[in-house]
């Protein structure tokens, strides 16, 4: 059974959170001579450190309760929280999948936690068979699961990860940055069914705001919490709060864009299916391909030569890249070039 105060480590259940000004007294109305301000100037005062009209936004757009999100600066940084709060350094596991997205391994890295690093199948997905001995270890306390996929574009198997939150007595963290591309139906609906759950996503990619650092965590009520109590005080700026806040109002330009970029995904697939020199184009659900040509390293330096910069992920999967949906004069200007290669 999941017990979150045996999963949270011993230091973070004792620790006693910076106490900000703006905590303790949160109207907006005052003099305000708590904080070591500067007076003068628009940007002087310290941003709402809880978010709280931008969770509100979010809450009246996609429904769920403001107490049920934690704001954070980019996704990155609930990575990192997700280690911070619960994995003790150099005793404790964590778990993902492989190919996926970089950062995990890096984050556990900082923190001193061994990865384990679990392969996809054949299709990019998730054999439970494959995790399933991982699961019973008592030092695995986090899981990272990232659907749709980077770099594969894949949605991993629903049910699959539903057996692995059944089954797992720590935390499974989905990290669904892409899904916003996809119709598949998002884990937030099930925060209220599985406690351990926290879903990760970003409005650094359908919502066009990656130099803002908006990530969003869906979770319970007592791991958001945790989050607050260990995150910086102050982790996202006014101004990226306002820009969040403005383009939840503006949904139909973000409806409008996604559009866009959906419809120009199926055209370029057409084209990138029609080059001899694409050799596969792997299943995808997010705004990128991975594709397979017969040496990626080449092909990507014979675009970067063009400036046209895609990523060679060559390292990860053999001679392939990932190719990002741009505008319909980027995507052409990409296919002329790959014919010329």
């Amino acid at each position: 059974m999941f017990d979150l105060d045996k999963i949270t480590r011993a230091n973070i259940r004792r620790l006693t959170p910076y106490s900000n000004a703006r905590e303790e007294f949160s109207d907006s109305d005052g003099i305000f001579l708590d904080a070591n301000e500067n007076p003068y100037g628009t940007l002087n005062r310290y941003p709402d450190p809880y978010q709280r009209e931008l969770k509100q936004a979010i809450s009246t757009s996609n429904g769920l309760l403001p107490q049920n999100i934690f704001v954070a600066n980019g996704s990155d940084e609930i990575i990192d929280l997700m280690f911070r709060i619960f994995c003790n350094p150099t005793s404790d596991k964590a778990l993902t999948f492989s190919p996926t997205y970089g950062m995990y391994d890096v984050a556990a890295n900082i923190h001193d936690v061994e990865l384990i690093k679990v392969e996809l199948n054949s299709v990019f997905d998730i054999d439970f068979k494959s995790v399933e001995d991982f699961i019973s270890d008592p030092n695995l306390k986090l899981i990272l699961i990232c659907s749709p996929n980077n770099p594969t574009g894949n949605c991993l198997d629903f049910g699959t990860i539903q057996r692995i939150l059944s089954s797992f007595n720590g935390i499974v963290m989905i990290d669904e940055a892409y899904i916003d591309f996809s119709d598949s139906t998002s884990f937030t609906n099930l925060i209220d069914k599985y406690p351990n759950l926290v879903v990760s996503q970003t409005m650094s990619k359908a919502w066009g705001l990656a130099a803002a650092r908006i990530g969003l965590a869906f979770t319970t009520t007592d791991i958001v919490k945790l989050l607050n109590k260990v995150k910086p005080p102050y982790n996202v700026s006014r101004l990226n709060q306002e820009a969040a806040i403005q383009s939840i109002a503006n949904k139909e330009e973000f409806l409008k864009n996604k559009q866009r970029i959906l419809k120009e995904k199926k055209l370029l697939y057409s084209s990138l299916n029609q080059l001899e020199i694409i050799k596969k184009i792997y299943p995808s659900e997010a705004n990128f391909f991975l594709v397979e040509t017969e040496n990626a390293t080449q092909v990507y330096e014979a675009l970067v030569q063009k400036r046209i910069i895609v990523r060679n992920r060559n390292a990860i999967v053999r001679n392939c890249m990932r190719i990002t949906v741009g505008t319909a004069q980027e995507n052409q200007f990409l296919i002329q070039t790959l014919k010329s290669i």
